[in-house]
């Protein structure tokens, strides 16, 4: 019988590590040509939104194919749809709908960046958002890093301090919530920037040397929420998904900026074909746009686990 899962039954501390380990594996894929990756497709219904399509999967000794389904309508309700197919004998394998795997997948993406951009003894974590995708975000930093403490600024100083309240209970370490952004990426190893904002939140000056930031939120022309100073400073600038940074509707922030050539695949470094850092004092760069066939993958494994 198809298994099918709702959000509610995407809960634990352990979903991020089976996550982010499954994600290890199809990011090693990809460098060796395995992960199937289209860029996403739109299917715009005017005056209403889009229904946003990513298909894909992985190749190899148990290869997977699916698709994930998601819309830009106006609602109080949002969800998503992921199914997965054995590629192997066409068992549909399981059914995942809600908010949570997405928001699960793109946490563990940037917890394969910090590891594999950041500094091994990262330990100081400075937030920028105070939502699911920040919330997601700083779990798998905490999967990945030894973590002591963490500051977190959003414009709300309530949901600032409920993520605060919440995530220092959910993950052992120390987190506070912050006056401004820079106070909050101040002294931070590893920053994490995830709101909605179209405007820098932050630029270079605000970081220390040596430090590694991932961008989640908005990262075209038409706004972004890193000052473009930060990608100038930075030794390495990475992505998940070169092709989606030149697929989008409005050029991607970086395109012109002279840094554009500069953006290596993540999957690349991991695999050893790209240079990653190279120095302690090196500030570090990942920009998250989403990589598809990631969602197939992640979904594969939890539905193995429950």
């Amino acid at each position: 019988m198809t298994k099918i899962l709702k959000d509610e039954d995407l809960v634990g501390s352990a979903l991020m590590v089976v996550a982010i380990d499954a994600l290890e594996t199809a990011f090693l894929a990809r460098a060796g040509n395995r992960l199937i990756s289209p860029p996403r497709h739109h299917v715009s219904f005017p005056d209403r939104g889009d229904l946003v399509l990513t298909i894909g999967g992985i190749l190899g000794e148990k290869p997977l194919a699916g698709f994930r389904v998601y819309e830009t309508f106006d609602g109080a309700e949002h969800s998503q749809i992921v199914a997965v197919w054995s590629a192997d004998d066409a068992k549909l394998k399981g059914i995942i709908l809600g908010e949570r795997l997405g928001n699960l997948r793109t946490g563990a993406i940037g917890g394969l960046a910090i590891r594999h951009l950041s500094a091994p003894d990262a330990s100081i974590v400075g937030i920028l958002g105070s939502g699911a995708q920040a919330r997601t975000q700083l779990a798998a930093a905490a999967a990945v890093r030894k973590l002591d403490r963490a500051r977190v600024y959003s414009r709300d100083e309530k949901n600032r301090a409920a993520f605060a309240d919440e995530m220092q209970h959910t993950l052992g370490i120390e987190v506070e919530p912050a006056g401004s952004a820079s106070e909050a990426v101040d002294d931070a190893d590893i920053v994490i920037c995830a709101t909605a904002s179209r405007t820098p939140v932050i630029h270079a000056r605000d970081l220390k040397p040596g430090v590694h930031v991932n961008t989640v939120g908005p990262k075209t022309y038409e706004g972004y929420e890193l000052g473009l100073d930060i990608a100038d400073a930075a030794a390495v600038i990475a992505t998940d998904s070169p092709e989606q940074t030149r697929a989008y509707a409005s050029p991607f922030f970086l395109a012109g900026s002279g840094n554009e050539h500069r953006i290596a695949d993540l999957a690349d470094i991991m695999a050893g074909k790209a240079v990653g850092r190279g120095s302690p004092g090196d500030t570090t760069l990942f920009c998250s746009v989403g990589l598809a066939g990631t969602e197939v993958v992640v979904a594969s494994a939890i539905l193995d686990m429950l």
